[in-house]
């Protein structure tokens, strides 16, 4: 018997797969990657979790479809920012339930705990969910098991539902005694790890389809970086440190040419189609992140196009370009 879990990586969920696995059943730990997760690398950190407990861990991209069929287009809606929560988790339940007979799994499981999130997980949304993807009965919540309706693996006896969870509602107390029962260690503190419920972020989104249609390649460009707009309609990006830097180094995206300077400074992406005005300003702030110290005029370069100026632009200049 084996079983596929919606995996985030948090504690929620590290729990449902143990509560399913001591009873002899296999999990399958599928991360579902909608692009818009936390703009740290969490890999190493969700296959530790999973060698904790004995799941074998897998994730699946899913940027493309989840742009295309939920992003802009919920049924349900939105959250208080960007973020089609009910949604969103139908379209993750909805792509485990079709690698169901590929990876050989008889049911679904997840780390849902009824109430811990008002919105997106009363006993409305949680229903919501199973009707959009179309679930209902596959779908076992391990963690709030006694309090919902018997689902398949319960009723067909796969699972021993005297050996799931009750628990409702935010107290965290019943997470942590299991967590400590099991031996769990480096275990997150809760927390939103979307970037969907970030209101500096779904500004982003809502500056850029104002002006360009959203593509997987564009994720990347929204998550690092100071993000600006200038005046004549370019999309400027400047790293605020290393670790910034070093995302917007690595991203190839026809729709940006990157600009290099030779100075102690931020790595920076404009438009390719760019105005030279737009151009101008924008080396100019390239200019004033720079560390101090240099005089006269500058040359740097963008896409391989020189660009000569001066620093006459301060950072508190760059405050009204900000999305």
């Amino acid at each position: 018997m084996k079983a596929i879990a919606l995996f985030s990586g948090g504690l929620d969920s590290t729990l449902a797969m143990k509560l399913i696995l001591d009873q002899g059943i296999e999990v399958i730990a599928c991360n579902i990657n909608t692009g818009f997760g936390s703009t740290k690398d969490r890999l190493n950190h969700m296959k530790n979790m999973c060698e904790q407990v004995g799941a074998e861990f897998k994730s699946v991209d899913i940027r493309d479809e989840y742009i295309r069929e939920v992003l802009f287009t919920p049924k349900y809606g939105y959250g208080k920012n960007f973020n089609p929560c009910i949604d969103c988790h139908a379209k993750m339940f909805e792509v485990a339930k079709r690698l169901m007979e590929e990876w050989g799994a008889s049911f679904l499981i997840s780390g849902e705990v009824l109430g811990q999130r008002p919105m997106s997980q009363n006993r409305e949304s949680l229903d919501k969910v199973l009707n959009l993807s179309n679930c209902d009965g596959l779908l076992l919540r391990p963690m709030s098991a006694k309090s919902l309706e018997p689902t398949i693996p319960e009723i067909n006896g796969w699972v021993d539902r005297e050996k799931l969870e009750n628990i409702v509602g935010r107290n965290r107390e019943r997470q942590i005694e299991l967590a400590e029962a099991f031996g769990l260690k480096d275990y997150e503190a809760p927390g939103g790890g979307c970037l969907l419920t970030d209101e500096k972020f779904s500004n982003k989104i809502r500056d850029f389809i104002a002006h360009d249609t959203l593509e997987v390649a564009d994720i990347p460009t929204l998550k690092y970086g100071r993000q600006l707009r200038l005046p004549e309609g370019a999309k400027f990006i400047i790293g605020r440190n290393a670790e910034d830097n070093a995302m917007l180094e690595g991203i190839e995206n026809s729709k940006y040419i990157h600009i290099h300077t030779e100075l102690f400074g931020p790595h920076s992406l404009i438009s390719s189609a760019a105005s030279n005005n737009d151009k101008v300003l924008a080396a100019k702030l390239v200019l004033a992140y720079c560390k101090p110290g240099f005089e006269g005029e500058q040359t740097l370069d963008f896409g391989g196009t020189p660009l000569t100026t001066v620093s006459d632009l301060s950072r508190n200049d760059a405050q009204k370009y900000f999305i």
